[in-house]
């Protein structure tokens, strides 16, 4: 038996989010998701709202918050390049602040607090596979540094208030997720991909398609934090969370086509500013210290994110004009 939680989770109505918050009530914890519906929606959230174990606050993480919680999952913050790019300045804010405030929030309870960092880290990396202590390859001034070096301080914030202040902390290095409740306009390859493919669209692939990345489903990636919170050993990562399995942009291109079997052709365009080539982690960390890998192969959770697709389009089509 595991001992009740009183847990936080920011961005908890966000796609990943959302599938934690789940996770975690049915594992007998209490919820607290805090969103400012930014990116969020509140229709990946309302199965859970009369769950007495689940409490909802609208709330900026850019602001102090003052609760009373065990553990916290600091998730919040746009990030997909489609959304991050919109406020690019917000977009720091949030996880710098949001940061501070998160760790501040941590350090008054004495709470253990979970950092979701990601793989833009690395930025376009000149070492493949990515493994943690490789310092990346990122542009600060570029299009995408809002994101990348936003997170890039979080971590360094995370660290700090651990040398400085002894804080239980957990940094996790995120590599591409997918699955149901992604956002339709999420803007990243699966979901445009899927719904182009579901709605007769050309399938835009940027660049030749010869890049890659490393796809992992969500419920695993769920499994993978949720490990990495629980870890016994005094073990703050930072620690990559992902699929090993390669695969160019084509291929995935290919393969939403044949499992859709939608007619759609594909069509080129120029490849972003600084958009990675290669994308791939080193899970030996988290093998290692967590026990922890995905199970979910690709083919299987495409299958199951094209279902979610297909039931989110149809009510679209059902949906009176007026």
């Amino acid at each position: 038996m595991h001992r009740k939680k009183r847990v936080l989770v920011t961005g908890g109505a966000g796609f990943l989010g959302s599938h934690i918050c789940e996770s975690l009530l049915t594992k007998g914890h209490e919820v607290l998701c805090v969103d400012n519906f930014f990116t969020g929606g509140k229709e990946n959230i309302l199965h859970l709202r009369d769950n007495p174990h689940f409490e909802l606050l609208r709330h900026d993480v850019t602001f102090p918050l003052y609760v009373e919680v065990d553990e916290i999952y600091s998730l919040a913050c746009p990030a997909s390049p489609i959304h991050y790019q919109q406020d690019p300045v917000q977009t720091t804010k949030t996880a710098v602040h949001g940061s501070i405030n998160m760790l501040g929030l941590a350090k008054r309870i004495k709470a253990k607090i979970l950092l979701a960092s990601t793989s833009e880290v690395y930025g376009d990396p000149a070492r493949h596979p990515q493994t943690e202590d490789y310092w990346g390859n990122v542009n600060p001034i570029g299009p995408r540094a809002c994101y990348d070096e936003g997170k890039r301080c979080a971590e360094t914030l995370f660290f700090d208030y651990r040398r400085q202040h002894g804080l239980n902390i957990r940094v996790a290095r995120i590599f591409n997720t997918y699955g149901p409740r992604m956002a339709v306009d999420d803007g990243r390859v699966v979901s445009n991909f899927i719904m182009q493919a579901l709605r007769g669209q050309p399938i835009t692939i940027y660049g030749d398609g010869s890049q890659t990345r490393s796809f992992c489903y969500v419920e695993d990636m769920v499994e993978g934090l949720q490990c990495f919170m629980n870890l016994k050993s005094d073990n703050p990562g930072p620690m990559n969370l992902g699929n090993p399995v390669e695969s160019t942009i084509r291929e995935i291109a290919e393969t939403v086509l044949r499992l859709t079997g939608s007619g759609s052709h594909i069509e080129h365009r120029p490849l972003p500013e600084n958009d990675p080539v290669q994308r791939c982690p080193d899970i030996g960390r988290a093998r290692q210290h967590l026990g922890w890998e995905p199970r979910v192969t690709l083919e299987e959770g495409l299958s199951r994110t094209i279902e979610y697709f297909r039931t989110v389009l149809n009510k679209e089509r059902a949906r009176p004009p007026f």
